[in-house]
């Protein structure tokens, strides 16, 4: 008791020593463990709601008609879907550089995987990775409601390092004329956006001749991005940032013209 009696005097300048030490790796700390739990808990209320909805109002096998009832839902409600300005930006890339094979990591909904479904060209397929089963799962009765089928896509319920470290066999039993990846849509962590480049990096799975690589920008911070983002300035001989908007980045990964120049 003694030892607490002459201690409670030094509590504020105890305090504040360790605040300003460790109030940045604290902070830092809670706002990871803060955004996971709000994340994990809306992604989960988001796609059964979502679904309930589209599957209940849409018309099925028009992927058209899922799409607008997204869009209907997203006017009264939250979803972690990208939404249709966004969309609408996805479509136009989609129609610009006609990929083959895309991985999307973070499926959520379901939603921007039917958009890219709806406008690949004919052979082109979709590899969605979801962490959360359950999301998984809802999302995949999504795409097959807007008349998509397992030979166009496929739902991959695991982390999306696990996800990549496992593409080689996919790609594999792939029947298409693709070299690798073609498109990257990355709607998941942004934590995870650079780990996930360099193993894509590492795993030779980005298309050489060519591989576009989209960063879903989900929130306003200056900081979301700029792991990946610094790291792509810094590698300008494999990557260049073709367009930038406050919701999605387009970078072109490149390797061919490295092997050019060198």
């Amino acid at each position: 008791m003694w030892l607490i009696s002459l201690s409670l005097p030094l509590l504020p300048t105890i305090i504040i020593f360790v605040y300003f030490r460790y109030h940045v790796k604290v902070a830092s700390l809670c706002r990871r463990a803060l955004a996971w739990a709000q994340s994990l808990m809306r992604g989960r209320v988001c796609v059964k709601d979502v679904h309930a909805f589209v599957f209940t109002n849409c018309t099925h096998g028009k992927a058209d008609s899922v799409l607008e009832m997204f869009h209907r839902y997203a006017e009264t409600h939250h979803t972690l879907s990208v939404g249709q300005l966004t969309g609408d930006m996805l479509d136009e890339v989609i129609k610009r550089t006609h990929p083959l094979m895309v991985l999307e990591l973070g499926t959520h909904c379901g939603y921007s995987t039917v958009r890219m479904l709806r406008l690949l060209p004919p052979g082109g397929r979709v590899i969605t990775v979801e962490t959360d089963s359950v999301t998984a799962d809802l999302g995949e009765e999504i795409i097959m409601v807007a008349g998509f089928k397992h030979a166009q896509f496929q739902v991959l319920p695991c982390s999306s390092a696990e996800a990549i470290s496992s593409l080689h066999s996919y790609l594999e039993a792939d029947q298409s004329p693709s070299e690798g990846i073609d498109l990257v849509l990355m709607d998941h962590d942004p934590q995870q956006y650079l780990q996930d480049l360099l193993l894509l990096e590492r795993e030779e799975l980005l298309c050489p001749s060519g591989c576009t690589v989209l960063l879903i920008k989900r929130t306003r911070r200056d900081d979301e991005c700029r792991e990946i983002l610094d790291y792509v300035r810094k590698e300008e001989n494999c990557y260049s940032i073709r367009t930038e908007f406050p919701q999605m980045m387009e970078i072109v990964y490149r390797k061919d013209v490295q092997r050019r120049e060198g």
